[in-house]
């Protein structure tokens, strides 16, 4: 089998770079097995049992920017036009740990495919001919669209405990529901591990998981089987259905999916719960805070139903934003006011408040807390209002005596 045309092909460069390796070279893993399904290539990897030292010097004589990116464990990186392709000496583990790897170079193409983790991803293709070399089954995996570890799931996994939630990460995009018996007892067996495991490592996997098309089946397995308790702490009961819920929202709306909007379908929906729970994850500050928004008290969260959403879904975009309102719309809107929220929020911007402190002070108000306060209780007639224009605001404080607002 040949790899079929594809437009990652002609990226500037790439042929510069392939034959300053002199043809020794193969392009490897998801370039490979994306090209085979059709689907959209981002980044291009290549591999070579040249040495990194030696791949240096070749680029560097080609003219081709490189930049050590981990050099100890045989990669680095080639800066194209068209973007940066990674190229990484061929290697054999010497010693796995669960957490890392000791690694060896090599001169083997099926020995440096052996350490990789699923049949799918193992495929490579030769620059030139573009003739696929498949060691481990992944042609026909790839057709059925099966997901197997190579060799033994059970000593996959011991290598790299990461490899569970790869597995269901790859079963959402491209397994679905079918699912390797043996690769699943593995995963349920090893759970545990997770917890061993660096809380960065697994924020990142779980976000590419629930960045998927439809991560529906493969979390609720995690779920049903526990695994999931070994990733967070808690989710909410109803985590599943919310899920499978705000998925077939997304799709019936042709919306793209968001990894952290999703996750909010998962925790609990008690606002302290969830940002602990973020924490734990070491997730970023502006994740951290996107999951707060979305879970406010008496607005997004601390609902014991998930059928409810704010009454007033301008009002929760005000205070918030319009991308966590309409996150909010979607988790837990009633079916019936889904569509009437949503119309709301589109092309909609927040109005500034027209109106500052310094406006009250200007109309006689002596300053200190009752500024404040005004200015509160101003906004919120403002807010109930519909957010009307400067003037209605003007003749609202013109018609008001100040000191009894508060």
């Amino acid at each position: 089998m040949t790899l079929p045309p594809a437009d990652w092909m002609e990226r500037r460069g790439l042929a510069a770079l392939i034959a300053a390796l002199d043809g020794r070279a193969r392009f490897v893993g998801g370039a490979v097995r994306d090209t085979l399904l059709g689907l959209e290539v981002k980044d291009v990897d290549i591999a070579t049992p040249l040495l990194p030292e030696d791949v240096m010097e070749r680029l560097t004589a080609a003219s081709i920017k490189v930049v050590p990116t981990g050099i100890a464990h045989g990669t680095i990186t080639a800066v194209l036009p068209d973007g940066p392709v990674e190229i990484t000496t061929l290697r054999r583990d010497v010693s796995t740990d669960g957490r890392r790897a000791t690694v060896a170079f090599s001169d083997d193409w099926q020995e440096d495919a052996a350490r990789r983790d699923f049949t799918i991803n193992a495929l490579s293709a030769d620059p030139q001919s573009f003739e696929v070399f498949d060691y481990f089954g992944g042609l026909e995996d790839l057709e059925n669209l099966q997901i197997r570890f190579i060799g033994s799931a059970a000593e996959r996994i011991a290598e790299d405990h990461l490899r569970i939630m790869r597995y269901f990460r790859f079963l959402a995009r491209f397994g679905q529901d079918q699912v390797d018996d043996e690769a699943f007892l593995a995963c349920t067996a090893a759970a545990a591990k997770l917890e061993n495991l660096s809380r960065e490592r697994v924020a990142d996997e779980l976000l590419k998981l629930l960045g998927t098309a439809d991560p529906g089946f493969a979390v609720s397995q995690m779920l049903e089987t526990g695994i999931f308790a070994h990733i967070i702490e808690a989710v909410d009961p109803n985590a599943s259905i919310m899920l499978y819920q705000l998925v077939a929202r997304e799709q019936r709306l042709n919306l793209a999916p968001t990894a952290i909007r999703r996750l909010v379908a998962l925790l609990p929906k008690d606002a302290d719960k969830a940002s602990q729970i973020a924490k734990s994850l070491k997730l970023s500050r502006k994740q951290q805070k996107a999951i707060g928004e979305r879970l406010l008290p008496g607005l997004g969260g601390n609902r014991p139903e998930p059928d409810t959403a704010p009454t007033d879904i301008r009002t929760f975009a005000y205070r918030t934003n319009i991308d966590a309102a309409r996150d909010v719309a979607l988790l837990f809107a009633e079916e019936t006011a889904l569509p009437d929220m949503l119309a709301q929020l589109k092309d909609w911007q927040p109005p500034v408040f027209p109106l500052t402190g310094g406006d009250l002070i200007e109309q006689g108000l002596k300053p200190g807390p009752i500024v404040a306060k005004s200015l509160a209780k101003i906004e919120a007639e403002w807010i109930a209002q519909g957010f009307p224009d400067e003037r209605w605001v003007r003749k609202f404080v013109a018609d008001q005596d100040l000191t009894l607002l508060p």
